[in-house]
This record gives C-alpha cells, structure tokens and sequence, in this order.
C-alpha cells in the first residue's frame, strides 16, 4: 500500500480552537515517498488560521523508513515555528525515538542553505577579511624557505646533492625544445612588427637593433619565464600536491626530516641556476629569429644585419635580463612549490593547486617585470 498522510479535524477546543488529527499509513520507504502534492496539502493545513494542536497517529502503517521520519520531524517542526502543540503519543515508539533524536541537538545557526545573495560590500568585506590567513600562509612558507637557505649555508641542509642534480637537468636541459620554439617565434614577431613601421622609412635596418634590445632586456626573460611557469612551476605544484595526498610529506617530517628541505630547496635553487641560462639561449633564440626575418624577407645583408645587432647590444642590457631570469626563477619556484605544499587532501585539491600556481606564477612575473622596470628607470640604466 502505497504511503499516505490523512489530515482531519478532531475537535475544537474550549477558546475555539482546532485540533487537527494527522494519521500517517501504508509503507514508506525513500523509493516511494509522499507524494509532493499530498506533503504540500497537509503542511499548508497546519499554516491555517485557528489551529491550536496537532496530533500524530499511525494508521494501517506499514514497513518504514528514515523517508517517515523525515516526514514527521517536518510536520513537528512546522507546528513548532507555530507554538502549535504536537502529541506524538500515538506513534510507534521506534518512530518516536528517532524523531526525538532528531531533535536533540538544536540546529547550527547558519549551517541552512540560503538563497539570500549577499550584497556587493558585504562579499568585499568578507574577502577583506580572508586576506590575513592566505598572506599569513605565505609569510609563514617564506620564512621556511629563508630558514632552509641559513642551514644550507651552514652546511646543516638535509637537502641531497643529486636532486638538485635532477631538477637542473628537467628545468634545463628538458625545456631546451620548448624555449626554443617560443623564443624563435617571438623574435620573427617582435621583427615583423617593427618592419611594418620602419619600412615606411626605409630604415629597416633597425629591426636588428628593436629586437636585440627587447629580447635581451626583457622578452627573452619573460617569454621563458612564462613558459617555465606553465612547465615546470606547475608540475611542482602538482607532485608536491601528489605528495600531500599521499601522506609522503608527513612521513619525511615523522622520520625527523624537514620537508622544505628535502623538497622545495631544491626546486628552488635549480630554476634560480637554469633559469638565467635559459634566458641567455632564448635572447640568442629571438634574435636568430629576428635575423631571419631581416635577411629573408627584409633583404638585409647578413653581415649589416649582425653589426647592427652587436652594436645594439650593450652589458647593461645583458645583465638586466639576467636578472630578470634570476628573480623569475625565485618566483616560480615559490608559486609552484607553495601551492604544492600547501595542497589539499582530495584529487580536485592538487588541481587546484596546479592551476594557482601558473595562474600566481605568470602574475608574479608581470609585477616583478613591472617592478623592475621602473627601478632600471629611475636609476637610469
């Protein structure tokens, strides 16, 4: 028999009140509940005007489940926002206990879902406040750093040589393809741009000089920047992820060893090394790329193009690449490594960890590019 609730009147009490007799019956289970037409009948009943109590029985009442319960507990709590009185005393006992359970530890203020949508200054004031605990974070992880640094100084790291090693060679040497490609192409672009005005007149000669400027003082850097960002920043913060969820950095601190050291020293160290070297072979990258759009299609002659761009080139601009590839690297490697570090316990955690530190990687360098910059502005260089 299919599961029903019948709502009649019972009485009226002595000030003109209505009892109400709600008789509950069949088998209720989750595969078959109330209908919605009939639980909305019945609850919309106990919100009329003049009723005063409610009485639950049971009626012909079947096999049931936690779907009963539910039911009922919603009915007494409909009558409770009301101040209705409930008698339950004509239910099942099991059926009473479960409810009264139910209701044993009063609901958590707030737990609800809401569809109330908090207002615009409420959502900045709510953000304003979160900031302390993510910068705290990072403070926190940099002071880490900092002190793994100090005992590496000391010769007291836990850190082993040959990871370092290892990192090196798949920040170095394994980016070599993709730099490469990268770099080419943004130099045949940084030329094709500048041919466009400069062929106006008739100065085309001064591409090699517009792309050994740009690719040596700062494209270079932040083009390879940018792609260690996405290839090796975020395979940091994916491993380290891996690692959290597997509880293998738990483990290195339970056998005594300090994480930081034995993981993100040297990551970090390796892309301050390789980064530079990078960024030396993706000026060469650019500029070959440039020269072949100003021998091929610009018709330069080979030779006049290689002077202008020797000439063009100055040991100021070299440095402030290096250094841009320098500082590029420390970025990157924190952002990876912070993230990974800082990773959830779930599969969706280490993707989100992976994307935060590209995201944060690719930002982290346009500031400091920005920062720098200005500082090379101000001091002249």
């Amino acid at each position: 028999m299919p599961p029903h609730a019948t709502l009649t009147v019972s009485s009226s009490g002595t000030q003109g009140g209505i009892l109400l007799r709600l008789a509950v019956g069949g088998a209720w289970n989750l595969a078959a509940p109330l209908a919605g037409a009939a639980r909305t009948s019945a609850m919309a009943r106990l919100q009329e005007p003049g009723v005063a109590a409610v009485s639950l029985a049971a009626e012909g009442l079947g096999d049931w489940d936690s779907s009963l319960a539910i039911f009922v507990a919603g009915v007494i709590r409909a009558c409770r926002e009301r101040n209705l009185s409930v008698d339950t005393s004509d239910l099942p006992a099991g059926l009473t206990r479960l409810v009264d359970l139910a209701f044993a530890v009063p609901e958590r203020a707030g737990a609800a879902r809401s569809d109330a949508r908090p207002g615009l200054f409420e959502r900045i004031g709510a953000k304003v406040l979160e900031l302390p605990k993510p910068v705290g974070s990072v403070l926190d992880f940099i002071g880490e750093v900092a002190s793994a640094l100090a005992r590496l100084a000391r010769g007291r790291a836990d850190m082993r040589p040959r990871d370092l090693l290892q990192f090196m060679s798949e920040s170095g040497s394994a980016a070599l393809p993709i730099v490469s490609l990268i770099s080419l192409l943004v130099g045949l672009i940084l030329a094709f741009v500048g041919a466009v005005q400069l062929r106006v007149f008739g100065a085309q000669i001064y591409v090699a000089s517009l792309v050994a400027i740009a690719m040596v003082r700062v494209m270079g850097a932040i083009m390879t920047g940018i792609t260690m960002a996405g290839r090796t920043g975020a395979s940091y913060a994916a491993i380290l992820g891996t690692m959290q969820v597997n509880e293998e950095v738990d483990a290195l601190a339970t056998m005594g060893l300090r994480p930081v050291e034995q993981l993100v020293l040297p990551r970090l160290l390796a892309l301050v090394v390789m980064l530079p070297l990078l960024t030396i072979y993706a000026d060469l990258m650019g500029m070959a790329g440039g020269f072949i759009v100003g021998v091929f299609m610009l018709d330069l002659n080979p030779m006049e193009y290689l002077i202008a761009t020797q000439e063009a080139m100055t040991m100021a601009n070299v440095w402030i690449g290096i250094t841009h590839g320098a500082v590029f690297g420390v970025v990157v490697a924190l952002c990876g490594c912070y993230h990974g570090m800082r990773c959830g316990r779930s599969a969706s955690a280490v993707g989100a960890a992976t994307t935060a530190a590209v995201v944060s990687g690719i930002v982290s360098i346009i500031l400091c590019t920005a920062f720098i910059t200005v500082a090379c502005e101000v001091l002249g260089i």
